[in-house]
């Protein structure tokens, strides 16, 4: 049996003592653990532009990369929109490696450290996630019914990035006490900060207000480790990933109850029972970004949320977008907090609303015809969009799809608009103003809004929900014959498909924004 890596033995410690009757399960789960982040690792290895790889050599076994300074790195040929390929161990000069987080540390290539860190995370809180999920689509697993049991059936994060499940800073009870994939209710704690020395955008409700002073939801975690106050799992702090109080100053003040919720996917997003969704600062690294709200997104946030309806309603109805009534930031991304409606709201008698990732969790994936007809409403609804000059990041956590009562899909919601890229030029010529927005939001470059659209919806979303390529293809052959011929649509069938480089950006901590791969194109290549 191979030796734990130092993560694994981490959470192995702290499970025994915080959830010893876990720790069997989490040990059995180690092995598929590190299969599913090496494939996902495999996957960036060899289709990201890495620097490092100067060849590439498909064999009848396998792949075999040429490394700078002449090592070889043999794997099997890779379906890059692949979920489950399992891949179970890789190759360097002849050594075989079966953990991820090894064979990046063993590569020594500029940041590989780091990002074996990394990868040690996510492959031990994987692990940490499937053992608590035992019962998962199990006789006594009820059907989901509100919108954040969905969310919580996602167990293994993003299908394609390596870092699926790495929470560094989080310990085991915090991953156990806030992780959606773990079922809790988190309590929120409210901390009341003088209204004038707040930014609000839109109608902050009278419920969260106290007098003069505004309260801020705020996540567990947050007041712990950046807030620096006590009372909550793991409230000593663990250093990496955190951020320091000083950038903010409400931190000594005392909080005035709680809100208890229910965390999505997102982790730093909940629902409450009543239906609105709150969206709070959690200041650690998730996958790949810290989970701050910026000032620049609270302060657009009305703006925004009414420019998204104004452009959903040039869909007929196929895409209705989530309201962001009110937000607040009380002098620091540290402490800042969104409310938003829930996708709950859309959906008429019978219906589910489902985030494409939870799709796993119906029948729909199974189903050829169902999943063809999600691609056609997905790419005409994102296709009109780009058009008008908004480019959509419709990855599986923003775009959920409305089902029927007999599971077929109707329409889309979306939620969630700070990562929208929207097009002057485009919205002049169909007569929509450019909103109020700020500028890393807005390009004319069609690359751009290609790369932001078709990235995070065919190679992200359908592809995540097809879980194949050749499933991919077979959906994308049916759904495309009945799209409307533009650019965009020629742009789409007639190159490589973009797919963001998460395995390059990862190793690039310098770099900022997204950075691209190029995949085959499912229409035009025999992938999967």
């Amino acid at each position: 049996m191979p030796r734990p890596s130092t993560a694994e033995a981490e959470i192995a410690e702290e499970l025994a003592v915080v959830r010893p009757a876990l720790l069997p399960a989490y040990t059995r789960a180690l092995p598929g653990a590190r299969a599913a982040v090496l494939t996902r690792l495999w996957r960036g290895l060899t289709h990201d532009p890495l620097p490092w790889i100067t060849g590439r050599e498909d064999t009848r076994s396998g792949v075999v990369l040429r490394l700078a300074d002449g090592r070889r790195l043999e794997g099997p040929v890779p379906d890059p929109y692949a979920t489950n390929a399992g891949v179970t161990a890789v190759r360097l000069d002849g050594t075989e490696y079966d953990d991820p987080a090894r064979l990046m540390a063993d590569l020594a290539v500029p940041h590989s450290g780091s990002f074996a860190a990394e990868l040690g995370h996510s492959t031990a809180s994987l692990a940490l996630s499937r053992a608590g999920q035992r019962d998962f689509g199990g006789p006594g697993d009820a059907a989901p019914v509100r919108d954040w049991e969905w969310e919580q059936r996602v167990v293994d994060g993003h299908p394609f990035h390596p870092n699926c499940r790495s929470r560094p800073g989080f310990s085991v009870a915090e991953q156990l006490a806030y992780g959606p994939e773990h079922r809790p209710v988190v309590e929120l704690e409210l901390i009341p900060v003088p209204a004038r020395e707040c930014l609000v955008s839109g109608a902050w409700p009278d419920r969260l207000r106290d007098g003069d002073r505004v309260l801020v939801p705020v996540h567990p975690w947050q007041a712990a480790h950046v807030l620096k106050r006590a009372g909550e799992p793991g409230a000593s702090g663990r250093g990496e990933g955190t951020a320091s109080a000083s950038r903010q100053g409400a931190a000594s003040v005392r909080g005035e109850g709680a809100l208890a919720a229910h965390p999505l996917m997102a982790l730093r997003t909940l629902a409450l029972p009543d239906g609105p969704h709150v969206k709070t600062a959690v200041s650690a690294r998730l996958t790949s970004s810290v989970r701050d709200i910026s000032l620049g997104s609270v302060a657009a946030s009305a703006a925004l949320s009414d420019f998204g309806q104004a452009v959903a309603e040039r869909t007929d109805g196929l895409l209705r977008i989530t309201r962001t009534p009110a937000a607040v930031a009380a002098g620091s991304p540290d402490l800042t907090a969104l409310l938003r409606e829930s996708p709950e709201k859309y959906a008429g008698p019978g219906e589910r609303v489902v985030p494409v990732a939870a799709l796993a969790a119906t029948d729909l994936p199974r189903s050829p015809a169902r999943l063809a007809r999600l691609a056609r409403l997905a790419l005409t609804v994102g296709l009109r969009l780009l058009d008008l000059g908004v480019a959509l990041e419709a990855h599986g956590q923003n775009l959920l799809v409305v089902l029927s009562p007999d599971g077929e899909p109707v329409r889309l919601v979306y939620r969630d608009l700070a990562d929208l890229r929207v097009s002057p030029a485009r919205l002049a010529r169909h007569g929509i103003p450019v909103p109020d927005v700020p500028d890393r939001m807005v390009t004319d470059d069609a690359l751009a809004l290609r790369r932001k659209l078709f990235g995070s919806l065919v190679a992200g979303a359908l592809a995540g929900t097809a879980g194949s390529g050749s499933a991919l293809r077979a959906a994308l052959e049916t759904a495309v014959p009945d799209l409307p011929r533009t650019d965009d649509l020629s742009a789409l069938l007639g190159g490589p498909l973009p797919a963001k480089a998460l395995t390059l950006m990862r190793l690039s901590p310098g770099t900022a924004g997204d950075q691209w791969a190029e995949l085959p194109n499912p229409l035009r290549s025999g992938s999967g």
